[in-house]
């Protein structure tokens, strides 16, 4: 099965709000007491005027027929140069989803393959995500694509 992966636009917002909720309801059902569910990241306004920001790239996988298989949100990040830290530039994965229905098939190895060639043309230094702890699967994959863990939050609930 032949995946596109391109910049998303306003026609993929309904799919993209469908993916939203697959991925809130991952969290919400790991962390019920952090995450309410279901629900979406953003409204449809929020996600339109998302689409168009330069700084916040957001990319779609698609299969032959132009269905909408995955999403990947981005964010570029520019740390400056201070005493403390280089400046770089990062390209910050703030969401990735591949539709249950479409997982097993590579749209999410096409779309962050994606992401890193779309990173190292705009010169970024690294490509950085998060991944929350009741998601071991999702932490699988990203260790199966070459990713390490750079940093850890911790917590004590109270």
């Amino acid at each position: 099965m032949p995946i596109e992966v391109r910049r998303a636009t306003e026609r993929d917002i309904p799919a993209l709000m469908r993916l939203l909720v697959q991925v809130n309801m991952v969290h919400h059902n790991g962390r019920p007491d952090l995450f309410k569910g279901p629900t979406t990241k953003y409204d449809e306004g929020e996600l339109r005027a998302l689409l168009s920001d330069d700084a916040a790239p957001v990319f779609v996988a698609v299969d032959e027929e132009g269905n909408v298989l995955g999403h990947g949100f981005c964010v570029l990040q520019r740390q400056a140069n201070t005493r403390l830290m280089v400046e770089n530039a990062t390209l910050y994965i703030d969401d990735i989803c591949v539709d249950e229905a479409a997982r097993g098939r590579g749209v999410g190895r096409a779309l962050y393959e994606h992401i890193l060639d779309y990173a190292r043309e705009i010169g970024c230094y690294n490509v950085t995500l998060n991944v929350w702890s009741c998601n071991p699967g999702a932490m699988a994959f990203y260790e199966k694509l070459g990713m390490t863990p750079y940093k850890v939050g911790m917590e004590t609930i109270l």
